[in-house]
């Protein structure tokens, strides 16, 4: 039997698990780790932490499966995207890692939109807006702002590229993790010259690109003898989370969609090729499925929120159930609010949002507070305007022409029966829940195992490893309460739109 280590590098936790070769999962990790805000508009992490993060995780994943890591065959990534960490020709980080939640480098993106017209960046990289979380931005910003940074830069890498460097010793990296750093050309898949240029970097600056599921080499001496893993066991390209999320949820053709509610939200739609939006709102990516393409409208705080406000306002269940049991415990009190949250809403935006609006400025809101509303309510809330970022962002796909006959979601949010109800309800077409919770690290360990050889094609083997566990049907009874919340919700951007600005 074979065995596929995958590694999720996420917002807030580096998670690790093994799977075996029908799909089986044998050992779970989950590492969290804090995110650092040394200033206004700053978000870092110190790169060193994933690696430790990892290492924590594969003994307790190792000592779980009982697994011999001899047998582990190949290992596999899925990453956020965006955060990267500049290194020295020794690979040592020359700063923190600098996380996609960061917004430093506003003048930076002005100086990006003052060169490059907008629709030019979308239709060459995918990306509908210019703004401050791009790499390329936050690369600008070291220029100006960290020059000695940017001087001894060797090169930049993505979470990804950093844990294929420390486990192989290779600087390598593949095309779907790439697509929203404004630095590539989805069309050709390589760099974009003139956004490099403008950067002031040039390709030796970067990875070797390759396609997702290619192996890279194997486990190097000096990681061998850190982790414990073998020199024989293959070290594979991975993808962007939400496209590693969607092949580990059987997502691989068009009308089939996934949404991840993590600390942020993804969608995953594939398609056969490009297809760009006229009113530019809608991303499109380059996909780990060779030769595809996905759109992936985003919200930059989601699931996030929610651990916000438990961390915040929920010490009471925290004692009661420990830090992942008291989203249970809230999810129990948000259940005994009626669909509506009795007119109280919010808008989910506390580090800016995403799609449709492309706002930096955007910030969270409650609106309709009254002398009726407690917890429960704030809990209910929360959850439906994540549901109206989805459902906003899928009637955009829909007036593009595309079909969605069901949505998979994914994530943490997709743990709860009433969070997936209200996403239903909300978007008005079926949710569907896989049977493996972790669909991210399931689609790593495919492409471990397809860029070892040891499994079929990456469509055959997702839709082979992918069990449906509930599918939750639309509500007709809560289908006008939800038009309503989602015309409201807009409304109130709308209307706070100027003062966010100012």
């Amino acid at each position: 039997m074979r065995h596929f280590l995958a590694i999720d590098l996420g917002t807030s936790a580096v998670k690790v698990a093994l799977f075996d070769e029908a799909g089986t999962r044998l050992g779970l990790a989950i590492e969290e780790y804090a995110l650092l805000t040394p200033a206004a508009d700053f978000c870092e992490v110190p790169a060193p932490t994933f690696w430790d993060n990892f290492k924590t995780g594969l003994k307790k994943v190792l000592a779980e499966s009982g697994v011999a890591p001899a047998a582990i065959t190949a290992v596999g990534f899925s990453s956020q995207g965006e955060t990267f960490v500049p290194v020295d020709r020794a690979g040592q980080p020359l700063c923190n890692a600098i996380s996609w939640l960061d917004n430093r480098a506003s003048v930076q993106a002005d100086h990006l939109a003052e060169q490059f017209a907008r629709a030019e960046v979308y239709h060459t990289t995918g990306q509908p807006d210019i703004a401050p979380i791009w790499p390329a931005a936050k690369m600008l910003w070291l220029r100006d702002n960290a020059p000695d940074v940017f001087a001894n830069t060797h090169k930049y890498l993505m979470a990804e590229d950093y844990l294929i460097y420390r486990l192989s010793g290779e600087f390598a990296s593949e095309h779907s993790v790439y697509s929203s750093s404004l630095l590539l050309d989805i069309h050709t898949r390589e760099w974009w010259p003139a956004m490099l240029g403008f950067v002031g970097i040039g390709p030796e600056h970067l990875p070797t690109l390759s396609p997702s599921g290619t192996v890279v080499g194997r486990i190097c001496d000096v990681a061998a003898k850190e982790t414990g893993l073998s020199t024989d066991t293959l070290v594979v390209t991975g993808a962007y989370d939400h496209a590693a999320g969607s092949i580990g949820a059987g997502v691989t053709h068009t009308g089939l969609m996934s949404e991840t509610t993590g600390s942020s939200m993804a969608i995953c739609a594939p398609v056969d090729a490009p297809m760009f939006d006229p009113q530019m709102r809608v991303p499109v990516h380059c996909h780990a499925i060779a030769e595809k393409y996905f759109l992936s409208p985003w919200g930059e705080t989601a699931g996030m929120v929610l651990k916000w406000f438990r961390d915040q306002f929920g010490a009471e269940e925290i004692a009661a159930a420990g830090e992942n049991g008291a989203f249970e415990l809230l999810g129990d009190l948000a259940a005994t609010v009626p669909a509506g949250s009795d007119g109280l809403m919010m808008l989910p935006f506390l580090a800016g949002t995403g799609c449709p609006e492309m706002d930096a400025d955007a910030r969270g809101v409650f609106f309709g507070m009254s002398l009726q509303h407690g917890k429960p309510h704030f809990v209910r809330s929360i959850m439906e305007s994540v549901a109206y970022m989805i459902a906003r962002n899928v009637e955009i796909m829909r007036d593009l022409g595309m079909g969605v006959d069901e949505i998979r979601s994914l994530g943490g949010g997709a743990r709860s029966d009433l969070w997936c109800q209200i996403k239903a309800d909300a978007m008005g077409v079926r949710v569907a829940v896989v049977e493996e919770t972790e669909q991210a690290l399931r689609g790593a360990a495919i492409l471990a195992g397809v860029g070892a050889g040891a499994l079929a094609d990456l469509k055959t083997a997702s839709r082979d490893m992918v069990a449906i566990r509930n599918v939750y049907e639309p509500d007709p009874a809560n289908a006008a309460v939800y038009a309503a919340g989602l015309a409201k919700y807009d409304a109130i951007y709308d209307a706070l739109k100027p003062l966010f600005k100012s």
